[in-house]
């Protein structure tokens, strides 16, 4: 049994591959690593094997052809019964949103991650304590701004949602928008930013340009910046982030 600084050093390490998103036991036989595994032969293949958790998230994607909902209740609930993304297959929650969506500022990401599907909530990991460190630097927190993401379930392996994937939930996302009705949308990444925008420009370029988007017939402010996770791994960009945040507060403090 180990104690100690082993146990420590080892949960430390369980910790630090669920936040990366492995969920999945490959292989529990000890290995030397020294040793090359042995090569397999065709023979040595089963003749029928289990599809790969990628291949059962990839199956048809198809988005709603109206989304109809007049209040958030109705939205999430919309949501929570829809079977037109593959992603929705394998997850623990669909992740709606946090905060209030009476709020004039609404952030919006990407994709839930490990955590987040977890417990149900968007922007609940590391990524989202600096968000709200983030926020707190404009005086902002969970009860004055709303938080989402363009897809509602967690990609496997946290990556990056599909253009396809992202296409079947835009629906919902258009009409959330339309029902919170905020001063200003910040895009959270270049994920997110696309899929508001269209503009697949690259995230260093969109970031801190306002641009507008028309959303069921009305025009909203839309700040492109950097996801949160982006800074954890690259913290000296955390000044052009501050940029952007100093932007937005200027523009809810102005209208």
């Amino acid at each position: 049994m180990l104690e100690g600084s082993e146990r420590d050093e080892l949960l430390a390490t369980l910790g630090w591959w669920v936040e990366a998103g492995v969920d999945t036991l490959v292989d529990a036989s000890p290995r030397d690593w020294r040793t090359p595994p042995p090569r397999a032969t065709i023979r040595e293949i089963p003749a029928s094997l289990p599809e790969p958790e990628l291949v059962l998230r990839t199956g048809t994607a198809s988005p709603p052809a109206t989304v109809t909902a007049t209040t958030i209740g109705e939205l999430r609930h919309a949501v929570e019964i829809f079977e037109g993304c593959p992603l929705r297959t394998g997850n623990v929650s669909t992740v709606f949103a946090d905060g209030n969506p009476e709020a004039d500022l609404m952030l919006i990401g990407e994709a839930p991650g490990a955590q987040e599907d977890r417990m149900g909530l968007p922007f609940v990991g590391p990524a989202g304590q600096l968000l709200d460190r983030m926020l707190a630097a404009i005086g902002r927190n969970r009860t004055t701004a709303y938080i989402t993401n363009v897809t509602f379930w967690r990609p496997p392996g946290n990556r990056t949602p599909t253009p396809a994937e992202v296409e079947t939930t835009m629906p919902f996302v258009r009409r959330h928008i339309a029902l919170v009705r905020p001063k200003v949308i910040v895009a959270l990444g270049a994920c997110a930013a696309r899929a508001l925008t269209g503009d697949v420009t690259g995230i260093m370029r969109l970031r801190g340009q306002w641009r507008t988007i028309s959303v069921e017939g009305t025009d909203f402010p839309i700040l492109p910046t950097l996801h949160p996770a982006f800074l954890l791994r690259q913290p000296e960009a955390k000044r052009l982030a501050w940029a952007d945040l100093l932007a937005v507060k200027a523009k809810l403090d102005a209208d």
